[in-house]
């Protein structure tokens, strides 16, 4: 949510402000005064909270628990005091239990009312809204609550799933049966092999082996309710482009839905630090950037479902209706007015024989600092020449005793931006092998990757080295195939093309700039033909869409 580590300590004025008379009177026209006897739970871990407390008379204890009955003590809220983190403003699962210590009078402010609040009262909204950012921060550093994930810390099948929930920003903890006591009697109850994963829900449910999207509903991340409703916009993907969409379109009054397959931040949530983006003069990692993003969208009302796959766009009912559909992998469909394509791009795997084999058991797509730690004082591999690849290959060399950067070009000029160009030279323990390409892999799938071999194509030469994690930023291929049979221009390479580009051969009824050759569907970010691939970029589109937006709904109304 914010960048990590965030120094909490000398922070917590902010996380647990005292607010003073005047504004809890301004705050009672948001929400309903309520009276809780001693011992009362006003907050469950693991079920959907309330929404916002203010503390006007008595306390309320907050303290965290896991699957496995763990408690731990946060702190006590007590009078000017307030209850409630970031999924305050969703409905969201909680992460914490909170019990009244005395008879306690609290003002009860519903998520609807306190996104109301944060708008309307802008200097209290920002007061508010900093320390649920900075409260979530605190649950996701101190790793006590939120799912239990039992198994092989850096197991094949235990990284994707940590993965999956740091990028969403859940807190979480991992604990190896060997070392807790507790943790190896479920292993045994389950009857769980080396290899599997339990997950043990804060509510006490226990899934094995889940998927990122039953781990996600375990977690209160996304519901199985049907969406009936009609939205103003469906984003399609919740990058860079997908979230400034999101942000200009739910400040602006639309009803906004955002789904996205996986986490919020796209392939620029992975990156390590940006320094290139306007307003961050000492760089931004693209999780703390996407995390900011992603909590401005819901402040402005906008609902997110993560992880939601889209499956296919249905553009049968517009001729009739002026409706589009988008029908979910798990047979849901949403309803909209108008559809933004922010889908991004996928991870492009390079043709390296048993590459599969070795997914994460030591080839990565990505550079967090979950895999960082595994490559402490250790020599890796990472093959790209972009500016991702430039940033991972920065972040690891603060990790890796050595990475050896492996570009199929003479150099990095015409891919990369000059500053990542300026500090790679300027690092050391990062070695650039210009002309050469990764060739073969080593190992076991049962032990991981042990080895690497390439090729300097210029000296017609193989060198075979010892390295147990690759890092692969060769680019990506546009994110389409759910697009169906809309009929909607792509170009030769399957980007979604967009005004001039996309308008019929007679030039009646040409697309807006942003708007793909069906009418209402609308294309940004790195999925759109002709975008700079660049963050900034991608949030500039987001922006302009929203105003195309306005037009066709209102000449559609």
């Amino acid at each position: 949510m914010a960048e990590l580590p965030v120094n909490l300590e000398s922070r917590k004025h902010e996380m647990f402000p005292v607010l003073a008379e005047p504004d809890v009177a301004r705050m009672k026209r948001f929400g309903d005064v309520h009276r809780y006897p001693r011992g009362t739970r006003v907050v469950e871990a693991g079920k959907p909270g309330p929404g916002m407390f203010v503390v006007l008379e008595g306390s309320i204890a907050i303290t965290q628990r896991d699957g496995l009955g763990h408690v731990n003590p946060v702190t006590t809220v007590a009078k000017g005091q307030f209850l409630g983190e970031v999924a305050s403003l969703s409905h969201g699962v909680a992460l914490i239990d909170a019990d009244t210590q005395e008879d306690t009078e609290a003002l009860l402010i519903r998520p609807d009312s306190l996104r109301t609040l944060i708008i309307a009262e802008a200097d209290l909204g920002e007061r508010i809204v900093r320390a649920l950012i900075l409260r979530r921060v605190a649950l996701i550093q101190a790793g006590k609550s939120g799912p239990a994930l039992i198994g092989a810390p850096q197991g094949a099948r235990m990284m994707p799933l940590r993965n999956f929930l740091s990028r969403n920003g859940v807190p979480h903890q991992v604990l190896d049966p060997h070392d807790d006591e507790a943790a190896a009697a479920l292993v045994h109850q389950y009857g769980a092999a080396a290899d599997d994963v339990l997950v043990v829900c804060p509510d006490g449910r226990v899934k094995v082996n889940p998927s990122e999207a039953a781990i996600g509903l375990g977690v209160g991340l996304v519901d199985a309710a049907e969406h009936d409703e009609l939205f103003d916009v469906a984003i399609v993907g919740a990058g860079p482009a997908g979230l400034s969409t999101a942000v200009y379109a739910a400040s602006e009054g639309l009803r906004v839905v955002v789904l996205d397959c996986r986490a919020f931040g796209g392939q620029a949530g992975a990156s390590a630090r940006i320094e290139n983006y306007l307003g961050f003069p000492t760089g931004i990692s693209g999780q703390a950037l996407a995390g900011r993003a992603f909590v401005q969208a819901q402040k402005f009302g906008a609902e997110i479902m993560i992880p939601a796959q889209a499956a296919r766009l249905d553009c049968s009912a517009f001729a009739r209706s002026h409706e589009l559909a988008i029908a979910l992998s798990d047979g849901r469909k949403l309803r909209a007015k108008s559809v933004v394509v922010a889908s991004g791009a996928r991870y492009r795997r390079p043709a390296v024989e048993r590459l599969a084999e070795f997914e994460n058991r030591g080839v990565w797509y990505w550079a967090s600092a979950i895999e960082a730690k595994l490559c402490a004082q250790t020599e890796v591999v990472l093959v790209g020449g972009g500016n991702s690849a430039g940033q991972g290959a920065v972040f690891l060399s603060s990790h890796a005793s050595k990475v050896h950067m492996l570009v199929r070009g003479p150099s990095l000029a015409a891919t990369m931006s000059r500053y990542l160009i300026d500090r790679i030279a300027a690092t050391p323990n990062i070695e650039l092998r210009t002309h050469t390409e990764l060739t073969r892999l080593h190992g076991e799938p049962e032990t991981g990757l042990v080895g690497v071999s390439w090729r300097d194509r210029r000296r017609e030469r193989d060198d075979d080295r010892d390295a147990r994690h690759v890092f692969l930023f060769v680019g990506a291929d546009p994110e389409t195939t759910w697009l169906g049979d809309c009929g909607i221009l792509l170009d030769a390479h399957g980007f979604v093309l967009t005004g001039a580009g996309a308008a019929a051969p007679s030039g009646v009824n040409a697309p807006a700039p942003l708007e793909s050759s069906i009418p209402g569907v609308f294309a940004v970010g790195d999925v759109r033909a002709g975008s700079v691939k660049r963050v900034g970029g991608a949030i500039g589109e987001g922006a302009a869409a929203v105003a195309q937006i306005h037009q066709f709904l209102a000449q559609h109304a």
